[in-house]
């Protein structure tokens, strides 16, 4: 029988964010019979991961121990033991000796002075006899949280037994509460009364990312991307404390203006303003100047008037509120929240009065102004002077959201009829927002002032942050394209603005190459007439990208316009600018190391000026020149990267996730691949997006097909070549998914279909001049050849097809081409056919590809002599049969095991076996035995 006892609630799977690599860990230690010791500081989430493996864990235990034990409580000995083994000491008492049972029925009930000095071996003999008594009926687990206010007595019994346990079916599963430093190696007393080699995991912060994801699942939904960067840093990423913080923005009818703090809950103050309390006043308007501070150092508090900042920090630190710096003379709080909760408990006047101190105090500008402002009520014009100047320096600091910040407060202080007013000031705010990729508080400033000015200037300005701060989603502000054209008038320069966003309008969502062409080519027309040479290097730009992907022959030259001087320095590494229409054409061309070059400067000089949204874009773009180049571990690495940032900014996500997608399923995981690229169909789906969606399908398929599944990636990549063919993208190198689909083609015998694709495709690679484009059809129509039989043919342009990809530096195309080289070899593939390719997929890091190598290598080959092909005849009862199942009766007439035929047809296994299950059903036998029957009859007839 089952025995648990103290039962608690059910999980929050809500809550379980950001720890699946814990809970993998966990797992793999607890299926192999081992413990688990979660640590970490309060609020960080181990108790919500014990109840979850407890969850998962406790039906597979005939007997469940637990107990949580509480501060309040520690000091009462035994009282973990009573929780632990009080309902059980029944079921076992009598198994124990007198000693054993009496000594350990004094210590649970009380009754009797049962003591460590007087009965102390009794004890620790007694709770080893009743785990392994309990061990004897059955699996035991045993549920330990707070283990840090553990009685000292049972932890010194627990651990006696834990020593002693074994190999007898005990598992422990236990939580404890350790420093906020993971330097601290807190955990190893709590080890102690665990069982030897038990798998000790510290839970970390969550990410920014995770922390969004928290709040979503909790309701807490809509926060701005700048508010949401405000919990995590002052939650320092603990899910309880950014819950709180959540909690106490929903309610606060009003959210902060830039500058101001977080609403923090009474129940987060409360955790630190009782040691706050204990200090001196002075000590704590110290705290409060450090607290305002963005860099708090001594030297800094010394300048602003605290002249005992030594004395009044260290006494701080005795308190816990502050913790040592261990890269300089700082002064850094023991926690975030410390901070924000002597910030938030401080009245508005000593507040104003901090920042005044550190207004003249702070040496760098930027700080400087900052202070100055929220020192200061109402407006002012030479605080708003200031504040701008500061605003230009972070700009040029590559610190856009730092920018959008001080802009918003330069507003707030700047007088109605100043110049520039104060709207002026936060539309450039709202640029430098979009810039730092927080687009939804871009958005909100737009439309705050679209709902005041008149100037035609302004409101075109705000209409265009409107329509940049949607992204990929430009079909939502689909009614703000007439409205902006409206408020242009006739003016070139803002008509040249308008009508270069109606050319990504054409592209995303119309899909309409030759209009978003024209529309570019008018918009640097207009913009030339009106002297705005950033916009005209944008529209030119992105003339240059469309007639790319058209396979227009007027593309080189208009990449040369759009990189002629004057250049925009911020345009230069936009990735919209001509410096990524330029990588995209090299890359096109089969220039990989000079694309490696350009997008890698482009990423640092994007960086350096804090462009997020470029960043992500230029992540993705080395990652695809690294998988071009055969390079996939680093490919995968900049992929996720790019993937993660693209997520926890908004911006970018489904390209990202299609990046990615590809780069997993060359390098990764391949249902991880699958996944993401259909996430990425999703987000092109949801958005109308029809160019992505082409990119999303092509990187499906592309992972179906590495899965096995040839009719999956028949059925995307046709879509996709009926997208591309409706868009106008005649470029073959754009998508480079053409001979991935001739390859399914012949996988599920429709070799016609394979040629024509093949012919068609080469015809405008020859074109364009596409060498390693050509070099892959030739590979799949070595495999057309193949199946046809002329296999003489087959190999020998296979052989001239991994040369050429190897000139050419596409490293996993080389590797595909050996592999399929391998699988022709005759008279049949034997274990070293595939050591080739095994080498070059080992060398481009391309997992799931060295995985199927490393499957047909191992395959078990057929004893000799080969079984005789099968006769006409025995073809012939096969017509009833669609291609693929053809090809695998084929197969096992010659005696192929259904690996072997896995291998030679670039299917599962699973798939295998499905499509001899249709066979055996129209030919009405019932194995593959009545196949080889039907062959051998044929062949004696």
């Amino acid at each position: 029988m089952r025995r648990d006892f103290k039962e608690p609630g059910r999980p929050r799977p809500d809550l379980v964010v950001g720890r699946d690599e814990i809970l993998i860990a966990a797992r793999e230690q607890l299926a192999r019979g081992g413990s688990v010791l979660v640590h970490g500081p309060a609020g960080i989430g181990k108790s919500t991961i014990l109840r979850t493996l407890t969850a998962e864990y406790a039906e597979s235990a005939r007997t469940v121990l637990r107990c949580s034990a509480t501060e309040s409580e520690s000091h009462l000995p035994f009282l973990a033991l009573a929780d632990l083994l009080g309902l059980v000491i029944d079921e076992v008492s009598d198994r124990l000796p007198a000693p054993q049972r009496d000594a350990l029925e004094s210590a649970l009930t009380g009754r009797g002075e049962s003591t460590l000095q007087r009965d102390g071996l009794a004890l620790r003999l007694a709770v080893l006899s009743v785990l392994r008594a309990l061990a004897a009926k059955g699996p035991v687990l045993i549920v330990a949280d707070d283990l840090q206010w553990l009685d000292s007595a049972s932890a010194e019994l627990l651990g006696f037994a834990a020593r002693r346990l074994g190999g007898m079916p005990v598992r422990m599963l236990c939580a404890a509460r350790t420093a906020t430093d993971p330097q601290s190696q807190e955990q190893d007393r709590h080890l102690r009364a665990l069982p030897p080699e038990t798998l000790a995991v510290r839970v970390n912060p969550l990410t920014k990312a995770q922390v969004a994801e928290l709040l979503g699942h909790r309701g807490y939904t809509g926060l701005p991307r700048s508010t949401v960067r405000d919990i995590h840093s002052t939650s320092g990423g603990n899910p309880l404390f950014a819950l709180e913080l959540g909690r106490a923005l929903d309610e606060s009818p009003t959210p902060p203006r830039p500058g101001e703090p977080l609403p923090v809950p009474t129940s987060l103050r409360a955790l630190v303003l009782n040691r706050l309390e204990m200090l001196p006043v002075e000590a704590r308007r110290t705290l409060l100047v450090a607290s305002a501070g963005a860099r708090p150092t001594l030297a800094l508090l010394h300048s602003a008037g605290r002249d005992n900042a030594e004395a009044e920090t260290a006494q701080a630190a005795a308190l816990g509120l502050l913790a040592p710096e261990r890269e300089g003379p700082g002064v850094r709080f023991a926690h975030p929240l410390v901070s924000a909760a002597l910030y938030a408990e401080a009245g508005a006047q000593e507040r104003r009065a901090a920042h005044a101190a550190l207004s003249t105090a702070a040496s760098d500008p930027i700080e400087r102004a900052r202070h100055l402002a929220l020192a200061t009520t109402g407006t002012d014009p030479a605080v708003a002077g200031k504040l701008g100047e500061a605003a230009a320096v972070a700009r040029d600091r590559g610190a856009p959201s730092v920018a959008a910040e001080l802009g918003l407060l330069a507003a707030r202080h700047t007088p109605a009829d100043a110049e520039p007013g104060p709207d002026e000031r936060r539309l450039q705010a709202a640029e430098d927002a979009v810039t730092a990729g927080e687009n939804d508080l871009a958005r909100d400033i737009a439309r705050e002032v679209l709902g005041r000015v008149t100037e035609p200037a302004d409101r075109v300005q705000a209409w265009i942050v409107v329509i940049e701060a949607a992204g990929q989603s430009i079909s939502e502000v689909d009614a703000a394209y007439p409205q902006a054209l409206a408020d242009a008038g006739d003016d070139p320069r803002l008509l040249a603005l308008v009508r270069y966003q109606l050319a990504w309008r054409a592209l995303v969502v119309e899909g309409d190459f030759a209009e978003g062409r024209e529309e570019a080519a008018h918009a640097a027309q207009l913009a030339e007439r009106a002297g705005d040479r950033r916009t005209e290097l944008l529209a030119l730009a992105f003339q240059a990208h469309i007639e790319t992907l058209m396979g227009h022959p007027d593309a080189p030259a208009t990449i040369k316009r759009a990189l002629k001087e004057p250049q925009d320095p911020q345009v230069a590494c936009h990735h919209n600018g001509a410096g990524s229409a330029r990588f995209r054409w090299l890359l096109m061309s089969d220039q990989l190391p000079e694309a490696r070059k350009t997008v890698t400067a482009l990423l640092r000089e994007a960086r350096r000026r804090g462009m997020v949204e470029s960043e992500v874009h230029f992540l993705r773009f080395l990652a695809e020149t690294e998988l071009r180049s055969g390079h996939c571990g680093r490919a995968l690495d900049l992929a996720r990267e790019s993937l993660r940032l693209a997520r926890d900014t908004g911006i970018g996500e489904g390209a990202s996730a299609m990046l990615t997608a590809l780069a997993e399923a060359s390098g990764g995981d391949v249902d991880r691949a699958l996944a993401l690229a259909r996430e990425a169909a999703e987000h092109a789906e949801a958005d109308g997006d029809l160019v992505y969606l082409s990119r999303a399908l092509g990187s499906l398929g592309y992972a179906q097909l590495v899965a096995g599944d040839a009719p999956g990636t028949v059925q995307s990549l046709r879509r996709v070549r009926e997208l591309e063919e409706s868009l106008g993208v005649t470029d073959p190198a754009r998508g480079r998914w053409h001979g991935d689909l001739a390859e399914a083609l012949v996988r599920v015998g429709e070799y016609a279909e394979a040629q024509d694709l093949i012919v068609a495709t080469r015809e405008r690679a020859l074109r364009l001049g596409r060498e390693s484009v050509l070099a892959v059809l030739d590979r799949s129509e070595a495999l057309v050849r193949a199946a046809r039989g002329d296999q003489e043919s087959a190999v020998r342009q296979l052989t001239s097809v991994q040369d050429r990809l190897a000139k050419l530096g596409y490293g996993l195309e080389e590797a595909r081409a050996a592999y399929a080289l391998a699988g022709l070899r005759t008279p049949r593939p034997g274990p070293t056919s595939y050591d080739e390719a095994t080498r070059l997929f080992r060398r481009c890091r391309a997992l799931p590809w060295l995985k199927r190598a490393e499957q047909a290598t191992a395959a078990p080959m057929p004893q000799p002599p080969a079984a005789p092909a099968p006769a006409p005849a025995a073809l012939d009862a096969l017509a009833v049969l669609a291609a693929t199942e053809r090809q695998v009766a084929e197969l096992v007439m010659e005696g192929a095991t259904n690996r072997e035929i896995a291998g030679r047809l670039f299917i599962s296994v699973k798939t295998v076996e499905a499509t001899l299950t249709r066979v055996y059903r129209k030919l009405g036998i019932r194995s593959r035995v009545d196949i080889v029957r039907l062959a051998a009859g044929h062949r004696t007839n």
